[in-house]
């Protein structure tokens, strides 16, 4: 899966917390265009991620559920641990965090884990 496709499952993820998820909300938030949420979308229609209809919301599927909620995950501990550990601030964290979640290894990113256990 591209970086990009990630970033829009994240966020239909993230909307999807406050309740329906319309193109044009993906599109504010990520500030791309429709066309261009219509085309990630079908994609990841495609590949069994989620379900969208011409006029109706956004769904993740059970399997695109999984799929975003690990992307999360690994957002959520990348931005912990360049605040906490790092020391970088909130801001700087938050879009290191989106930049590293897509290109990090899983063996880099367990040793990042590992090593944030042991500074608590």
């Amino acid at each position: 899966m591209t970086e990009s496709l990630e970033d829009y499952l994240e966020m239909v993820s993230f909307l999807s917390d406050d309740g329906a998820v319309r193109v044009t909300d993906i599109a504010s938030r990520l500030g791309v265009s429709k066309p261009s949420v219509l085309n990630a979308l079908k994609t990841l229609e495609e590949q069994g991620l989620l379900e969208h209809g011409r006029y109706q919301g956004v769904s993740l599927t059970t399997r695109g559920r999984q799929k975003a909620s690990e992307i999360r995950r690994r957002h959520h501990f990348l931005t912990d641990f360049l605040i906490r550990v790092v020391g970088v601030s909130s801001q700087t964290a938050e879009r290191d965090a989106c930049k590293m979640e897509h290109v990090l290894s899983p063996e880099t990113l367990k040793k990042m884990q590992e090593m944030s256990v042991r500074k608590r």
